[in-house]
C-alpha cells in the first residue's frame, strides 16, 4: 500500500538567465539553463512522483525539443505528476530533497522553499524536507543538482468517495442555480472525472 519514488536532475548555471528553484525566484547573476525555466528541484520531485507510480519520466510527458515547453513554469510539470499519482489511487505521505550547489545559499530560504513546495504539492510543510550541500571536491561549482525521494500511500475507499463527492457537490449546486434561472429543468454538462468511477479499488 506504499510506494517510493526517486528523482534526480541537474542544470548548469548560465549568466543572464532568471534563477528559479522550488518555484521561488532568486536574485542571482546566473540562472539554470534548460528548455523550461530550469527549476532543478521541481524537476527532481516531478520525476520522483512519476517514478513512484511507474508513469515514465518528465521527458516522456514534456519532451525538451517541444517548443510548447520553452521557458515553461515547472509547476505545470509537477501538476501533471500529481494527476498521475491521483489517478493511480495514491497520495503523498512525505517528500525529502537534497540540493547540491555552491551558490546561492539555501539555508536562509529553506523554510520559504519548504512552504512553497508544500503549497505546490498540496501537503503540509512538515511533510517536506529541504536540505542543501556544497559540491565540495566534485568540481561542480557551475552546476546545480537536486535529489528527491517521495513516499506515497494508497488512498482508502472512504477517502476516495469523499474526494468524488467534493468534486460532484459544486456541480450539483450549479445545476440548481441554472434550473432556477431558466425556470425549467436544464441539463448542465458535467466534467468527466479523472478516474473510473466504476472501478474504485
Amino acid at each position: 500500500m506504499m510506494r517510493i519514488g526517486y528523482g534526480w536532475d541537474s542544470h548548469a548555471f548560465q549568466p543572464g538567465v532568471p534563477l528559479k528553484i522550488g518555484g521561488i525566484a532568486f536574485d542571482h547573476p546566473a540562472g539554470l539553463a534548460g528548455h523550461s525555466d530550469g527549476d532543478v528541484l521541481l524537476h527532481a520531485i516531478t520525476d520522483a512522483l512519476l517514478g513512484a507510480v511507474a508513469a515514465g519520466d518528465i521527458g516522456s510527458f514534456f519532451p525538451p525539443g517541444d517548443p510548447r515547453w520553452k521557458d515553461a513554469d515547472s509547476a505545470v510539470f509537477l501538476r501533471t505528476a500529481l494527476e498521475e499519482i491521483r489517478h493511480a489511487g495514491y497520495r503523498i505521505a512525505n517528500v525529502d530533497t537534497t540540493l547540491v550547489l555552491a551558490e546561492p545559499k539555501i539555508a536562509p530560504v529553506a523554510e520559504k522553499l519548504r512552504e512553497r513546495v508544500a503549497e505546490l504539492l498540496s501537503i503540509d510543510p512538515g511533510a517536506v524536507g529541504i536540505k542543501a550541500k556544497t559540491p565540495e571536491g566534485l568540481d561542480q561549482d557551475d552546476v546545480a543538482v537536486a535529489h528527491a525521494i517521495v513516499l506515497l500511500e494508497k488512498i482508502d475507499e472512504d477517502t476516495l468517495l469523499e474526494q468524488m463527492a467534493a468534486v460532484a457537490e459544486p456541480q450539483v449546486k450549479m445545476d440548481d442555480v441554472v434550473r432556477k434561472l431558466v425556470g425549467r429543468t436544464a441539463s448542465v454538462p458535467r466534467r468527466k472525472p479523472g478516474f473510473n468511477t466504476d472501478d474504485i479499488s
